[in-house]
């Protein structure tokens, strides 16, 4: 019989289960990314990357599940870690066990992964700076990082108290802007690189102590550092920021400050314009504030006009109000652009919404990876699930959609893209073409194929 040659395509399978036997729980999993990976071909495609988050219950299990996925599909990359809940489809395992996996056959794509132990950075205290990323040769960085010239995207899983992020984190900018020839163009109202080339990940979440979470790296096991991989080739990964906040009152220009406390916003004392601006506020916006007031710093200052995707979001920390001044969990200089936010339920909600609403101009995706905020889930939101279930009716296929629209069926496990994440001590993602931590966000990295 005459057999039709096919292109090899990019296919990617996810799959979660919340067994108590982590290697059942790790054996159901791998079983329904091997039946996507299998999807609409004759024979399963090698996974080139597989990924893995598993639950607190099951961390001193880690060897055994990544042993149950090497069996199974016999990923040429494995990385994963430990979390506080795993998330995959529309399904978000808080309070249980869980094991979620995401594996992915990429044709025409390099995958490069390494440890961050392995990365030439500077010593500690070389060149310590409070605030300023210390200078090293980009070069070195980027070749053991695999930030080749057609880098597509840095997925990093790291232990939150043993990885210097906001060091690091500018670092690895800087060489992969390096590796791709990129230069930031600051009167760009965006950046490509949030399209072309992100690093995106999360902070592992399953021990509140250091030496507690565990991450993966193919067949080692360590409890401390970070984890990541490298993609560059045929493959378009897009990034969502959904910092989940409302900006209120006037943009403001910092012209007093000493590392974290703002003594003076716009020539007045800060706490004065403060003041200023929770007057304005009418009933419902104050009982938003009932969650915490935050404070935006935007990544353009020379821009005249801003919006969501201008600022960075901070958390208001504390007042002095016998110097009336404001102290805030970054740190500013005078001459930078502020404006104050609120966070609530509903707020995240329709900003996650809108992020989701402007990724469907493009092709579906082929998979997801998730990384939403341990302060996310049934501890913001009224009901469980709003992150993976906002994905899953963004990207459902058309009947699924219908059905949700009609109140019928909700989309079951493999229905909907692929999708696997976590609940992170911190999100890693883009903001202009810097890259940062943050808190209380929904982060994703989107795969898609290269046309």
């Amino acid at each position: 019989m005459h057999q039709t040659s096919t292109k090899p395509q990019l296919t990617i399978g996810s799959g979660v289960s919340g067994h108590l036997d982590a290697s059942m729980a790790a054996e159901y999993a791998v079983g329904r990314c091997a039946e996507g990976l299998a999807a609409g071909s004759s024979a399963q495609p090698r996974a080139n990357m597989a990924v893995v988050f598993f639950s607190m219950h099951h961390a001193d299990s880690a060897a055994a599940i990544a042993e149950v996925i090497r069996k199974r599909i016999d990923p040429e990359v494995l990385i994963g870690c430990s979390a506080e809940a795993v998330i995959g489809g529309e399904i978000e395992m808080e309070n249980s066990p869980g094991v979620a996996i995401l594996a992915a056959s990429m044709p025409g794509v390099k995958v490069h992964a390494y440890s961050t132990d392995e990365l030439p950075l500077p010593k500690e205290g070389a060149n310590a700076v409070p605030g300023v990323a210390p200078v090293i040769d980009p070069e070195p960085l980027g070749r053991a990082a695999g930030l080749a010239v057609d880098h597509r995207a840095t997925i990093l899983l790291a232990d939150p108290f043993s990885v210097p992020l906001n060091a690091l984190l500018p670092l690895m900018a800087s060489a992969r802007n390096e590796a791709t020839g990129h230069r930031p163009d600051p009167n760009y109202a965006g950046s490509l690189l949030r399209r072309s080339s992100p690093i995106i990940g999360g902070l592992a979440s399953g021990s509140n102590k250091p030496g507690g979470n565990v991450l993966l790296l193919n067949d080692r096991l360590q409890r401390s550092g970070g984890v990541g991989i490298s993609l560059s080739g045929k493959i378009r990964v897009d990034s969502l920021v959904s910092q989940g906040c409302r900006p209120i009152g006037p943009t403001l220009i910092v012209t007093g400050c000493k590392g974290q406390m703002i003594t003076h916003l716009g020539g007045r004392p800060a706490l004065d314009a403060l003041e200023e601006v929770l007057d304005s506020l009418g009933p419902a916006m104050r009982e938003r504030l009932r969650r915490g007031l935050f404070i935006g710093r935007a990544i353009n200052e020379y821009k005249d006009r801003f919006g969501r995707d201008d600022f960075l979001i901070r958390h208001v920390i504390g007042v002095d109000k016998e110097h009336k001044s404001i102290a805030v969990a970054d740190l500013l200089r005078v001459g930078q652009t502020v404006q104050f936010h609120v966070r609530d339920a509903q707020t995240a909600g329709e900003d996650l919404a809108l992020l989701l609403d402007m990724q469907k101009l493009y092709e579906p995706p082929a998979g997801v990876l998730l990384f939403t905020c341990n302060g996310r889930g049934t501890r913001l939101f009224d009901r469980p699930h709003h992150d993976a279930a906002a994905f899953a009716r963004a990207f459902a296929p058309p009947v699924a959609a219908e059905q949700q629209a009609k109140g019928g069926t909700a989309i079951g496990p493999g229905a909907g893209v692929p999708l696997a994440g976590f609940f992170c001590a911190g999100e890693i993602g883009p903001v202009g073409d810097q890259v940062f931590v943050h808190g209380q966000t929904a982060c994703a990295a989107i795969f898609r194929p290269l046309n």
